[in-house]
């Protein structure tokens, strides 16, 4: 990597290039969070802004549901999004 070149621009010269890592995770972000039907831990934790640790505490309870294909576990956005609707919305409410 030259030093002349800002690390930004070789950010974007990647994206570029067309690799399947790059245009695969491209794809991925171009349907819009509320309509996917999962979501990483950490894009779990960045839309919510809870932590790691408070999340897993969370799928320990069984607040939050998830699945897990291969090694990789998978949040269900659906699960997140009961999770923090009014509590008039809730199915779990009395």
């Amino acid at each position: 990597m030259r030093t002349s070149q800002p690390m930004e621009e070789h950010a974007e010269a990647g994206l570029r290039t067309g690799s399947i890592r790059n245009s695969a995770r491209a794809t991925h972000n171009t349907i819009p969070f509320a309509e996917r039907l999962t979501c990483t831990i950490a894009e779990a934790c960045a839309a919510t802004g809870l932590g790691r640790t408070k999340l897993y505490e969370l799928i320990g309870e069984g607040r939050i549901n998830t699945t897990t294909i291969g090694r990789r576990r998978l949040v269900l956005v659906c699960s997140l999004q009961s999770l923090f609707a009014p509590d008039d919305e809730r199915s779990d409410a009395v």
